[in-house]
């Protein structure tokens, strides 16, 4: 698969800047939460930031397709202050006006096009932390012929930059920047290798399977599971990118009711390959991400700097595998 370079993907590193100032502002100004109909919540952040990138992709990328986890139909019944609101904040950063309309169909842009290449968006991931002032990611990825290829994660709290870090991809390679614009620098996952000096990172929320099967796999692997640290969002696939983690692991749903969604993980998968790491399924095989929204038949990902990866798959089988039956043992 051919690389992008960034020279022609600056117009989507602009917006995602845009996209984390415009989240910076609303987080400031204590917007109200709505819920969709899955109960999960949603702010106009979410909405103005994929307007944001969306704008950005119709105009650089028009016939490229789009697959983001919001729509115009869910910006539709958020109360109307708060559609003002985020439409007025959009064409203040643009420096240009902005209607509903224009916002209404940024927001639907790509939706349904098939192309060469498909821009994956998740315009605030991590929004529970967003929403209790934590951490959080503007996320855009593309799939060329099913596979990441290319991933720009921005996040306005990092863990590595005061001001904020700007993840991306460039010719198939891991660089970061500050969110201000500060010398890229190269990434490269980590070396380690020594169980006790593997660190990990976690999603700030788990369920009680995900928490359990995780404190198995590290006992079974040797890894000193006190090492771990919390964060929201695809910040963890950033942060292993960067060689600060070595692993993470999104851990075990009902994916007959829950499936996890594409969006959640192609800007970081791409990311972390770039960087020299590995990413894949609970199994050790590779995950599809051809299906649209929904990584149907994924019960959950490693990434890793793949050094480790051979341990965890094994660990995983040990540790969940035989009590679950979702995963081979090992032979």
């Amino acid at each position: 698969m051919e690389q992008s370079s960034v020279r022609e993907l600056q117009p989507i590193i602009d917006a995602v800047r845009l996209a984390c100032e415009l989240c910076r502002r609303v987080q400031a100004s204590k917007a109200g939460v709505s819920r969709k109909s899955d109960a999960s919540p949603v702010t106009i952040a979410d909405y103005g930031a994929q307007a944001l990138v969306c704008r950005a992709i119709a105009r650089s990328f028009p016939d490229e397709g789009v697959i983001a986890e919001e729509g115009a139909e869910g910006f539709l019944v958020v109360p109307p202050g708060e559609r003002e609101q985020a439409v007025r904040l959009v064409g203040k950063l643009l420096g240009e006006r902005v209607t509903e309309e224009d916002f209404l169909r940024w927001l639907n842009h790509g939706r349904g096009v098939r192309g060469d290449r498909t821009w994956v968006i998740d315009p605030v991931d991590g929004t529970e932390g967003f929403i209790h002032g934590r951490g959080y990611a503007v996320c855009v990825g593309t799939l060329v012929e099913g596979q990441p290829v290319d991933g720009f994660i921005g996040v306005p709290v990092s863990p590595l930059d005061e001001g904020g870090t700007l993840f991306f991809t460039d010719a198939g390679r891991a660089w970061a920047e500050t969110l201000e614009g500060s010398e890229p620098r190269a990434l490269s996952v980590s070396d380690r290798v020594d169980p006790p000096s593997i660190r990990v990172v976690e999603s700030y929320v788990m369920g009680r399977r995900s928490r359990e099967m995780a404190d198995r796999v590290y006992a079974s692997a040797g890894f000193d599971a006190r090492r771990a640290r919390r964060y929201d969002g695809m910040v963890k696939y950033a942060l292993v990118a960067a060689g600060a983690a070595d692993l993470f692991i999104r851990g075990p749903r009902d994916i007959r009711k829950n499936p996890h969604k594409t969006w959640d993980h192609v800007a970081g998968t791409a990311l972390v390959r770039a960087a020299g790491g590995q990413v894949t399924g609970l199994d050790g095989r590779a995950v599809d991400f051809s299906q649209g929204a929904e990584l149907r038949g994924t019960l959950g990902l490693i990434a890793s700097n793949g050094r480790v990866h051979p341990r965890v798959v094994e660990a995983m089988a040990k540790a969940a595998g035989e009590e679950w039956g979702f995963l081979p043992q090992p032979e």
